[in-house]
């Protein structure tokens, strides 16, 4: 079997893989390559013109998951009406060396957040924006307390709070920012915790019975967001944007927003660990309860196209003039691996390589590893492409050893078809004598490459999914290589190797099959005109060291 032949099968098997990965998909199963199939819709309305159930509604008595077991306390109760209060809500910038926070008074809850060191997709200049509370997004992170006796209302996401501490801007290594209020016998001190260089924020709510009686409040985490993808998303690739949830029972899950509008969700619903998160590529939003304590998870569809993710867990029963604290942690950032594998257990799998993880964690800190060496990821990703080549030398080594005796007895094997013409049971036995005189293994050229796949389908992962190359630059023209080749000169290089590849190999005597082998590398080098400059350059390396490789050992191994 020649390389072209080669070539069409691992192609053919490649796009069965990939129909049947989008049918999945189509039919709202998870991808096979770790993304999944996004609902698509309208930016919701704008909260702050909706009445405030709309925004991210508290559970109902009656909607509220189960108490975890061995408690009392009721993790759900009524959502306060819309409150008519006199007191306006009030904007508050909070600014550290890597994140500008915006908290709104009402509901002491953070309704912007921009990200500082990593620019915008579309303007370098602009910090990110991951949280939002806009005509064009909804995300926030939100908290509050829950389960007052029917007709009062503990302090929620909707209850104005005031703010408590003059700092607005992180001058040394910490900055708190508290905010008060008071609301059904029970005063919440809560109380952000910032810190310089870090995305992680600490947040404690301290929580204080001021009434005459008996308390049982329950503590929530929440996230808001709505549908749709994040700006600057590819049409050519798909990513993941949703909520998760792990637990050490149930790991990772993440879910579809088309599952929780259908009531199909599932996922961990109780444990006494864990965390919870919105995704999106590159960028996440988590919550980490406190570890040990019995807490519910729940997901629904608050409004149009609105979606809420939160852990409620109880604080216990106050006595009047007692209170608790409750201590959790907040990450608003980048998928940095390592920094969020030390926050939470879990937490690093927002970076989710599907089945390919067992393949795809070691490449990805091989590639770390190779970066603190070369301290630019261009030339790690070329490294890493280098090494793995090598490792796999004898693997090539074979199929090309393999390719390069089947191209010594071509034209035999024409001779065969001319002799057989359409008798194709004599022709196969002739062709399998030669096979076996000339000690042929004719799928030797193929099982090589096919152990590859995996791995090299893995490093793709690796590329796509890392924020390390998001604004990162390589040479010259390169500046960002999660962004397309401003001048396309990658693409262009990758279709003049796939093309040299092409001339390495006798043309195919099948002139339909001679023409299929000339058009791919048009369409895969077109296709690549759309990716990421990081995924091309690997793409390019890769097939540059496949010819020097295929030219090595068709001139040296084999001849010798």
């Amino acid at each position: 079997m020649d390389m072209q032949r080669t070539i069409l099968w691992m192609i053919f098997s490649l796009s069965l893989l990939f129909l049947w990965d989008g049918w999945q998909k189509h039919n709202g199963h998870p991808s096979m390559f770790g993304s999944a199939p996004a609902k698509t819709a309208t930016a919701p309305q704008n909260p702050a013109a909706q009445p405030p159930a709309d925004q991210a509604g508290v559970p109902s008595a009656d909607s509220a998951p189960a108490p975890a077991a061995g408690s009392d306390a009721v993790p759900g109760a009524s959502a306060p009406a819309q409150q008519a209060t006199p007191v306006a809500a009030e904007k508050v910038v909070i600014t550290t060396d890597v994140l500008r926070l915006t908290f709104d008074t009402l509901g002491a809850q953070i309704v912007k957040a921009e990200l500082l060191k990593h620019g915008d997709s579309d303007d370098r200049e602009r910090p990110t924006v991951l949280l939002d509370d806009s005509a064009q997004r909804v995300y926030l992170a939100q908290s509050g307390v829950v389960g007052a006796a029917s007709g009062a209302s503990f302090p929620t996401h909707r209850t104005p709070f005031r703010i408590t501490t003059p700092a607005r801007e992180l001058t040394g290594d910490t900055l708190e920012v508290s905010f008060e209020a008071e609301s059904g016998g029970v005063k919440v001190l809560k109380t952000y915790i910032l810190h310089r260089g870090g995305y992680a924020i600490d947040v404690r709510h301290n929580l204080v019975n001021v009434s005459a009686e008996p308390v049982t409040p329950s503590l929530y985490f929440q996230l808001t967001r709505d549908g749709n993808k994040p700006p600057g998303e590819s049409h050519f690739y798909n990513t993941f944007t949703g909520p998760a949830v792990y637990t050490a029972e149930g790991k990772f899950q993440k879910v579809n927003f088309s599952d929780i509008e259908k009531g199909k969700a599932s996922f961990a619903k109780s444990a006494n660990d864990g965390w919870l998160g919105m995704i999106q590529h590159y960028f996440a939003v988590a919550w980490v309860p406190p570890e040990g304590v019995a807490r519910n998870y729940d997901m629904t569809k608050v409004g149009s196209n609105l979606y809420a993710v939160r852990a409620i867990e109880p604080v216990g029963t106050l006595a009047p003039g007692t209170g608790s604290t409750v201590d959790a942690r907040l990450w608003i950032g980048p998928q940095d691996q390592a920094a969020m594998a030390a926050i939470a257990p879990g937490l690093d799998l927002v970076v989710d390589y599907g089945w390919l993880t067992i393949i795809a964690k070691p490449l990805f800190l091989l590639m770390t590893w190779l970066h603190k060496i070369l301290g630019n990821w261009g030339w790690t990703i070329v490294a890493l492409t280098v090494i793995i080549k090598l490792v796999f030398f004898p693997l090539s080594a074979a199929g090309y050893k393999s390719m390069a005796r089947m191209k010594k007895v071509a034209p035999r094997m024409q001779a065969l078809k001319e002799k057989y013409g359409d008798d194709r049971q004599k022709l196969n036995v002739a062709m399998m004598e030669l096979y076996r005189t000339e000690k042929i293994n004719p799928i030797g050229g193929c099982l090589p490459m096919i152990v590859q796949v995996p791995v090299f389908i893995s490093l793709y992962w690796v590329l796509l999914a890392s924020v390390e190359m998001r604004n990162a630059p390589w040479i010259l023209w390169v500046h960002d290589l999660a962004a397309t080749d401003p001048w396309f000169i990658l693409p262009a290089i990758m279709m003049a190797t796939m093309f040299l590849q092409m001339k390495l190999n006798p043309t195919p005597p099948d002139p339909v099959q001679a023409k299929v082998m000339m058009i791919m590398p048009l369409v895969f080098g077109g296709m690549m005109f759309f990716f990421p400059a990081g995924l091309v350059l690997y793409w390019v390396v890769n097939n540059v060291l496949s010819i020097a490789q295929q030219w090595y050992v068709t001139h040296h191994l084999v001849k010798a």
